[in-house]
């Protein structure tokens, strides 16, 4: 509201994704790569074997081209983009964590200092000092990781730095520990699979056998230790997060089952280098790093899907709506949207009527998690739905609660919300009003009732006799306040209630309880 939106064709949010998921991938080898260097460093010294120490040499080229080259480029990647798609969020977390954020970029700069010397110490310094260049580079790349992960951590779980705004108090957050866990063993496990990559090229078979068992061992154990600590991770995260991501759209359970899969898989590869680890081609090396790469992408969309509908948990919605007025807000909160209205509020919009009204209130409230066609299109989303104009107006009075809460409330006064239906409206034809009872639910009903046993509303209308349950359809804020003012017809009404009635929703509820099992 406070900045211009940057307009992304393709999903601000996609854009996100695709920056920040290789950044981390890259920079929890950075961390993981790190130790891996300095205790085979030492162990090869110990043994005098001047072979592993040769490779060690050329895995650490290729370590540092890594880390400290695309590593950095995409860490400012990531400052660039999400300072363009989301502003405010960006400004809340540096005022917020100014001073972390300092120590952060500090740590970072002794990381790449460190990195520089232990690659052009080789041969160049004493074994000593430079084995302790190699320890100054890990102890700041893993204080790095251990700075920013209270940062990220707070984005989900706030914790009661909502009434307090101490430091402290959001920075040992409720996930603080059991994420730096999980990325600890993340960071381990990546070290090994990036030294398969390097090992992979050697060509002395009897040296390659020993770099991948050695590698192996810091990769199985940290892999097998993973799903506990994920656990621990899931268990700390509020119930009431898990059950808002349990909608129709892509879900927190379902990018949480693809991570178990892939890291199966991931496990399973690396298990089979030890058969014949001779063998080892740099294509199957490769192999192993997409799984794991789709691992790490799939716990990150995991931490992502759940903290929906904010961006930072119960303080900033998606959109960049403040949840509650805040004496820094400025006035963008929802509460004060719904008093002055956006067009009236937001800074960088036009005034347009009409359907340049709602296109502009879009791209103010909507534009950060929708597109019209692409990620998260709402075109698709709508043809499927079929609201007409005055569906739409009042299903965007109850944003919040579809799909179990995953969308912030529409903020604005009545007239914004009847233009913004007006320009959705433009979207795609309307076809005829079904009369079929599961066709009006799956319209009409299903993105707030999941049809689950313990649904009030499902529960009142199977506990009417179906004259009485079909006149309280005439009157949906009666039956329940938050409930869209929906005009069905006699028919309509008729048919939705029988359908309810028949015990049909139920069966549905099992189905779509079995599929995200």
């Amino acid at each position: 509201m406070n900045y211009p939106v940057w307009d992304v064709t393709f999903g601000a949010g996609l854009l996100i994704a695709l920056v920040s998921i290789l950044h981390v991938f890259v920079s929890h080898f950075a961390v993981g790569g790190g130790l891996f260097l300095v205790l085979t460093e030492r162990r090869a010294l110990r043994q005098g074997d001047s072979q592993v120490l040769g490779w060690l040499r050329t895995h650490t080229k290729f370590f540092v081209l890594v880390t400290v080259v695309y590593g950095a480029i995409s860490g400012v990647g990531i400052w660039f983009t999400i300072a363009l798609i989301h502003p405010s969020a960006t400004s809340s977390l540096i005022h917020a964590y100014v001073w972390g954020w300092a120590i952060e970029w500090v740590f970072f700069f002794l990381e790449i200092t460190a990195a520089l010397f232990y690659l052009y110490g080789w041969d160049k310094l004493e074994p000593r000092l430079h084995l302790w260049y190699g320890w100054i580079y890990f102890i700041c790349a893993f204080a790095s990781l251990i700075i920013i992960n209270g940062i990220i951590t707070f984005m989900l779980t706030s914790g009661k730095w909502i009434q307090t705004h101490e430091f402290w108090t959001g920075f040992f957050n409720p996930t603080y520990f059991p994420s730096a866990a999980v990325r600890t063993a993340i960071a381990l496990a990546l070290a090994g699979m990036y030294a398969l990559v390097t090992a992979s090229r050697v060509k002395d078979s009897a040296l390659k056998a020993r770099l991948i068992k050695w590698s192996a061992r810091w990769t199985v154990p940290s892999m097998a230790v993973l799903p506990a600590l994920i656990w621990w991770y899931i268990r700390d995260i509020p119930s009431e997060l898990w059950e808002n991501a349990k909608g129709a759209m892509p879900t927190a359970s379902h990018y949480a089952a693809q991570a178990q899969a892939l890291a199966a898989v991931t496990f399973v590869l690396v298990l089979v280098t030890l058969i014949s680890p001779k063998r080892l081609h740099l294509a199957y090396s490769l192999v192993i790093m997409l799984a794991a790469l789709g691992t790490m992408g799939s716990f990150e969309f995991v931490r992502e899907a759940i903290r929906k509908p904010y961006v930072i948990a119960n303080y900033m919605y998606d959109n960049s709506l403040y949840c509650t007025p805040s004496a820094t807000d400025g006035g963008f909160s929802v509460e004060a949207m719904d008093q002055k209205g956006v067009l009236n509020t937001a800074r960088w919009v036009r005034h347009p009527d009409g359907v340049e009204a709602g296109r502009e209130i879009f791209r103010v409230e909507c534009q950060s998690c929708h597109t019209v066609d692409a990620y998260r299109g709402v075109r698709r989303f709508l043809v499927v739905r079929q609201w007409d104009k005055g569906q739409l107006s009042a299903m965007l009075g109850v944003l919040d609660m579809m799909h179990n809460g995953v969308m912030p409330p529409f903020a604005g006064i009545d007239g914004e919300r009847e233009a913004l239906a007006e320009y959705l409206a433009t979207l795609y034809p309307v076809a005829p009003a079904p009369v079929e009872g599961a066709q009006l639910f799956e319209q009409n009903c299903v993105v707030c009732h999941q049809s689950a046993p313990d649904d009030p509303a499902i529960a009142t209308i199977r506990s009417l006799d179906a004259q009485t349950a079909a006149e309280k359809l005439k009157d949906l804020p009666g039956l329940f306040v938050r409930m869209p003012d929906l005009k069905l017809n006699d028919q309509q009404r008729t048919a939705l209630v029988h359908w309810i009635q028949s015990g049909k929703p139920l069966e549905r509820a099992a189905v779509v309880a079995a599929e995200r099992r």
